[in-house]
């Protein structure tokens, strides 16, 4: 019984592993969806490379950072079969850095969208190494270890319970949105995006493409909530009707906000599920669906701030998306978690404003120099010209469609 409760555990996660490693091809096709036909072929490979870097860094630096782990020991030890206590039976661990690689590497592919269409491609697979392997495992290992004593010292004692954050509002999405912001502002507004003339907006260049990458990040997302219980005898069904109900609040509200246009439809989905992560373990379903509902409308309304007024070229609006709205779930964990409002108890508001603001201001920091350090080692910016040829034949040499472009004698 005993062997068939670690493989059952073993194969959970695993499953969950492997829906969160879905959720990466609705991120590419998200980007596809929303970049220049001649940017397509750039997004799918950014993602893709991102992911591999990010596993390979991982595995080496960064769950040893986080988790104080390292993999290079003998595959008996690593199977738990040896024996001792860092590595559970039959591979539990192993599956266990599996999943959590897949939110490591959402990181990376959070900034692709971000920073698309005029980012050169060796200085953001640098600052993809540096991510993953430096700053996302300290801010991982403070929040879902205890590392630096700050969750025992600063939250528990100092403002009255640990900074609840269980399936990542903030360790994943509200860093990676913050870190997002940095790399943004460090590249500047693609070429032509605010002339002197106004403001000159770029349409997205498939709807079908954009709706199918949300599609495949809300299908995937219940991997990524449910099964951060990491283990069959820790599932709860709360999480998984929190995370449907955080979802249709997203999508209703940015139906009505934003006048029923596709794009914040299909974002409005991806915002409340980003904002119920932290408390999707502990909310009423009341609560998520309220939560899901504000995270719309802050998604809708700022990416129309930060666009139009304060002109940042974040094309997907990954900082109002991720920054914001998980900054905000961070916050709602802390309201709607608690017994007064249904939830189950076991979170402080004062913890959760202060775990969530810190949180993002290190994904802030940690954007501003990480891709300072990029620009200044391999110069990260596109030229005016490679902008306008392209990122797939300036970096790829490739087309999205080549059959095509050879007929028509493109290139």
């Amino acid at each position: 019984m005993e062997n068939l409760q670690h493989g059952a555990d073993v194969f959970f996660l695993l499953m969950g592993a492997i829906l969160v490693f879905a959720m990466h091809g609705g991120f590419a096709f998200l980007e596809v969806g929303t970049v220049r036909h001649k940017n397509q072929v750039n997004a799918l490979v950014k993602i893709l490379v991102d992911f591999a870097i990010s596993t390979v860094t991982y595995f080496f630096i960064g769950y040893w950072v986080a988790y104080g782990v390292s993999f290079l020991v003998g595959a008996a030890t690593l199977t738990g079969a040896s024996g001792g206590e860092t590595f559970a039976p039959q591979g539990f661990t192993l599956v266990k850095f599996f999943f959590l690689c897949t939110f490591a590497a959402a990181i990376p592919a959070i900034v692709s969208g971000g920073i698309a269409e005029r980012a050169r491609f060796w200085p953001q697979c640098l600052a993809t190494a540096i991510i993953v392997g430096v700053a996302y495992p300290l801010l991982e290992g403070v929040v879902w270890n205890g590392n630096f004593g700050l969750q025992s010292g600063l939250f528990k004692e100092a403002l009255g319970a640990d900074f609840h954050d269980f399936a990542g509002s903030i360790v994943v999405h509200a860093f990676g949105g913050w870190v997002a912001l940095g790399a943004v502002m460090k590249l500047g507004a693609r070429a032509g995006r605010y002339a002197k003339s106004g403001d000159q907006g770029i349409p997205p260049s498939s709807i079908p493409w954009l709706a199918m990458g949300s599609w495949m990040l809300c299908v995937g997302w219940f991997g990524f909530n449910v099964m951060s219980a990491q283990s069959l005898s820790g599932i709860s069904g709360l999480v998984a009707m929190n995370s449907l109900m955080a979802m249709a609040g997203g999508i209703l509200s940015a139906l009505v906000v934003g006048r029923n246009d596709p794009g914040f439809v299909h974002n409005g989905a991806l915002a409340g599920l980003v904002a119920v992560c932290a408390g999707s373990d502990i909310m009423h379903p009341v609560g998520s669906l309220i939560t899901g509902i504000v995270a719309g409308a802050i998604f809708v309304q700022l990416f129309q701030v930060e666009q139009n007024k304060w002109k940042i070229d974040d094309v997907l609006g990954v900082w109002p998306l991720h920054g914001l709205c998980g900054l905000w779930g961070g916050i709602a964990c802390g309201i709607f978690g608690t017994e007064t409002l249904g939830g189950l108890g076991g979170v402080t508001l004062m913890s959760q404003i202060v775990g969530s603001i810190g949180g993002s201001a290190f994904g802030l920091l940690a954007g501003l120099i990480i891709y300072t350090i990029a620009d200044l080692a391999l110069d990260f910016r596109m030229t005016d010209e490679e902008q306008r040829r392209g990122a797939d034949l300036t970096i790829h040499k490739i087309s999205a469609n080549p059959e095509e472009d050879v007929r028509m004698g493109r290139v």
